[in-house]
């Protein structure tokens, strides 16, 4: 009997595959070296002092478990969103959250909605539970609405999923529209409404929580990996009625928190200013790559998040011998993964001397291509 017969047989039929390539797995193939991480769209700027401050006093109880129930945190992002904690359930990061989202929902079969060349880690997910993944292409680099709607109720899907804001593309709906489609949708259908970008969105793009909380086929994802700075601590929470808070503890690794990433966690919610000076310099990073951008013949793209995409103007083979180029020179960024999105690269904010690199890169990268 092979190893591999031990597996189920939807795991057989499954890759061994790593969504994203880390750079540290490029630095690891290549040879090179990053000096501006500016793919990823972790935050460049790091936590707050405060922050650092909780996690060192933090560490010394690492040797116990976490609080099974994560209630001190539930209770701090209640107190934030004016919901009941009972409303609040925590997990690692949204992609830990997304993975038990589809274990609750998908079978073998299941069909599930979402846009093409979306986030792939939700792909990912759905792939390894067997589900039928049915994707809308992008209208004028936006996930379409009306046909994300019109593939569910084709469907009958009873599971979507739409960022807001984008990624990978930046882009983002008012909060009307939003409300509009999650309300629209057939009750057997759950929304999964990512919204990891939420913090850098521009005023009246995040629906209020009292619009869509008492909804019962809706969870509004969110993460402290962005604006925050925690990406390495992964921690994440979703947001829905009590029926589906709770549902998360059928399936969930109730130890599966981090009591260091938990204090990092709360230390951050009591840190505003420090979040929202974070914001403005994501900002003005943001403009600073647009800038670069434009300098060199390229087209950058309206953003709502801490990265910007930017339109090469022709194919995906050129957009990735850009993204290689770069990579030459230590400049870490990544693109979409699917046409015409691909066309793109994607650059995340950050501190201005990888900003420097960037901008002395990326001249020299387009000469050679030309």
């Amino acid at each position: 009997m092979s190893a591999f017969s031990r597996f189920t047989a939807l795991a057989q039929t499954l890759p061994a595959t790593v969504p994203f390539v880390g750079p540290e797995a490029i630095e690891r193939d290549r040879g090179l070296v990053v000096r501006a991480r500016i793919g990823a769209n972790e935050s460049r700027f790091g936590p707050a002092p405060s922050v650092l401050e909780a996690m060192a006093a933090a560490a010394a109880t690492s040797w116990m478990y976490c609080d099974p129930e994560n209630f001190e945190l539930r209770e701090a992002l209640a107190l934030h969103h004016g919901v009941s904690r009972d409303n609040i359930a925590v997990g690692g990061g949204i992609d830990g959250l997304l993975g038990e989202i589809v274990r609750l929902i998908v079978e073998p079969g299941t069909p599930v909605v979402t846009s093409l060349g979306g986030y792939p880690t939700f792909n990912y997910h759905v792939n390894g539970f067997g589900g039928k993944l049915v994707t809308v292409p992008y209208s004028g680099d936006r996930e379409d609405l009306a046909g994300l709607l019109d593939a569910v109720r084709r469907e009958d899907a009873p599971l979507v999923y739409f960022a807001n804001p984008d990624n990978p593309m930046g882009s983002w709906w008012d909060a009307d529209s939003v409300v509009a489609f999650a309300r629209a949708l057939p009750e057997t259908t759950m929304l999964i409404l990512d919204e990891a970008y939420g913090e850098t969105a521009p005023a009246g793009t995040i629906p209020p929580i009292d619009a869509l909380i008492g909804q019962p086929n809706i969870l509004r994802i969110r993460t402290f990996s962005k604006a925050y700075g925690l990406a390495g601590a992964r921690i994440g929470y979703a947001i829905g009625t009590l029926g589906n808070a709770q549902a998360f503890d059928k399936i969930r690794n109730h130890f599966g928190m981090a009591r260091v990433s938990v204090e990092a966690a709360l230390a951050a919610l009591k840190d505003q200013a420090y979040l929202a000076d974070v914001i403005a310099r994501i900002s003005a990073s943001r403009d600073r790559i647009s800038a670069i951008a434009r300098s060199n013949g390229l087209t950058p793209l309206a953003s709502a998040t801490n990265f910007v995409t930017v339109d090469c103007g022709r194919d995906g083979a050129h957009a990735r011998a850009i993204v290689d180029g770069l990579m030459e020179h230590g400049v870490f960024i990544r693109m979409p993964g699917i046409a015409p999105l691909n066309r793109c690269i994607r650059i995340s904010a950050g501190p201005e001397d990888e900003m420097a690199l960037l901008e002395e890169a990326l001249p020299q990268v387009l000469k050679r291509l030309a």
